[in-house]
């Protein structure tokens, strides 16, 4: 009998420890706190890793992450910030829809004591955004400029796919690589169009400039997913070994393109890091730190047929 009542004590014991084990977890997964992560499109595989890395570190860190896709427009960015705001969030991971229009959504969350870390781009304000964590875009495509009149040539005529052209990064990778084409007067652009920074709207936008324009040598894309477009479209015209494609991103199918000699060089930007450190920001401004540099410039390497090898999984290997 004496054997039983242990046993029983023994079992009681056990009883309440896994009870209050399970209490205690259930408490803290209640207490944990909620970062947000806000990506202007996730129909673009590049900002699907710079989203779902963001957010893995998050949870890495302790936190509850949900990703909130603004599908390039404006007024569902509005949206998601309405609710993330509502919804007690403590820091916005941010990837910006539009240079201007997106400044009034850091600010509302700003007012409301929330921080934001943008990501890859930027907007329009030195007061609003906690930090900006941002690719040296222009630097990189001045290289690209350089091996572009390296590999085309000094002269003959070449298009330019644009990306959204709300987006500062639209701007700085055009400005970059024409501060260095436009000092060859016998490189004539002929044609420079927004494939809003989209595969299929590249595709487009490549074979309407091809039946205007079948003497170009070369095509500057500001994207990787209109890099991917264009080549197709050349396959299609047959004229893919002829005209040269140069994108930028770090895209993991264009990193294998360059491989297999299908594009030039693309400019790699290192989405993972970036999303790794806005997420470590946003857990030390948490913890209370304030002190964040506004801009903070990730170079930018640009990926060939030579280095290739040391490269994939948008980043180095």
């Amino acid at each position: 009998m004496k054997i039983n009542w242990l046993k029983l004590a023994f079992a009681a014991v056990l009883a309440m420890a896994a009870l209050r084990f399970t209490e205690t977890a259930t408490a803290q997964a209640a207490a944990k706190q909620k970062i947000a992560v806000v990506i202007s499109t996730m129909n673009n595989p590049w900002f699907v890793v710079l989203g779902e890395t963001a957010k893995a570190r998050a949870i890495e860190l302790g936190y509850d992450a949900t990703i909130f896709d603004s599908q390039n427009d404006t007024a569902k960015e509005a949206a998601h910030f309405e609710n993330l705001i509502a919804g007690g969030y403590k820091a916005v991971l941010f990837n910006p829809t539009d240079a201007n229009g997106s400044i009034a959504n850091v600010q509302k969350a700003k007012a409301a004591g929330i921080p934001v870390f943008c990501i890859d781009r930027e907007i329009n304000s030195t007061n609003a955004a906690t930090a900006q964590m941002l690719s040296d875009s222009y630097s990189g495509c001045v290289k690209l400029g350089q091996l572009f009149v390296k590999t085309v040539g000094k002269d003959g005529e070449y298009a330019e796919l644009l990306g959204l052209v709300g987006d500062n990064n639209t701007w700085n990778r055009s400005k970059g690589f024409h501060s260095v084409v436009d000092r060859f007067p016998g490189l004539k652009m002929v044609a420079q169009q927004s494939g809003e920074f989209d595969r299929a709207k590249g595709l487009e936008v490549m074979e309407s400039i091809l039946q205007a324009h079948p003497n170009i040598k070369g095509v500057f894309c500001g994207n990787d997913s209109m890099a991917m477009g264009a080549y197709q479209a050349l396959v299609t015209a047959g004229k893919a070994d002829v005209v040269k494609v140069f994108g930028f991103d770090g895209a993991d199918d264009v990193v294998k393109s360059i491989a297999d000699g299908k594009i030039v060089a693309t400019g790699m930007q290192f989405p993972k890091k970036m999303a790794q450190q806005s997420a470590e920001f946003a857990d030390q401004y948490i913890k209370g730190k304030r002190d964040f540099a506004q801009k903070i410039p990730v170079p930018v390497e640009i990926v060939t047929k030579e280095n290739v090898s040391k490269y994939g999984d948008y980043g180095k290997k």
